[in-house]
């Protein structure tokens, strides 16, 4: 799957709109009842971006960066401002945000998660990992969200990390249109982004 680690410029997400969809399947029994059902086990990211007044250089920007991508082909990093961060949308980041595993001695590889959510995009300079209460030293891969400390954490040991995070998406149409408004403006038609797993 094709994929740039590069990030969307927030100022063209700007108005965006966000929101979680899960896919639920629902079988009517002869009887009335409903038998639910549900194949994913996480909910899935998706964002509108576009749909307002802008100048018409970050208009051409964005679609410049949707030519890049080409289209739905290739994936991306965005900035989802409700949820990009360990903690609250508001709060400091710290190394006891959020559980990452167990020590058990002898590993020492762990992936960045946020309660269920497995995290693939770390912001790798905002990382900071704890051992029971305790700064760790640790590298993080950007690219997957993988934490390697620098030694095993003993049997028993809560691992816990603090970090700045970006969504995998793609642009979920091959489409984009601009209106011109003005001499120096044009409105961009709401573009759709979904996320991805990689």
């Amino acid at each position: 799957m094709s994929f740039d680690e590069v990030r969307l410029p927030a100022r063209l997400a700007f108005g965006s709109t966000s929101g979680v969809e899960r896919l639920t399947e629902i079988t009517t029994l002869a009887s009335g009842l409903e038998r639910r059902t549900t194949p994913w086990a996480k909910g899935r990211r998706r964002y509108l971006i576009g749909g307002a007044v802008r100048p018409l250089e970050e208009a051409a920007e964005l679609v410049a960066f949707f030519e890049a991508r080409r289209g739905r082909l290739t994936g991306f990093r965005f900035r989802d401002f409700t949820d990009f961060k360990s903690c609250g949308p508001t709060g400091p980041i710290s190394a006891a945000d959020q559980a990452i595993g167990t020590g058990d001695g002898e590993t020492t590889v762990f992936q960045l998660r946020k309660g269920e959510r497995i995290i693939t995009k770390p912001v790798g300079s905002s990382v900071v990992v704890g051992v029971d209460g305790e700064a760790a030293d640790a590298a993080v891969d950007e690219t997957t969200g993988v934490v390697t400390l620098a030694e095993a954490p003993p049997e028993g040991a809560a691992v816990t990390a603090g970090f700045l995070f970006d969504v995998p998406v793609r642009f979920d149409a091959d489409r984009i249109d601009v209106q011109l408004e003005g001499f120096d403006s044009g409105r961009v038609a709401a573009v759709s982004l979904i996320e991805i797993k990689v």
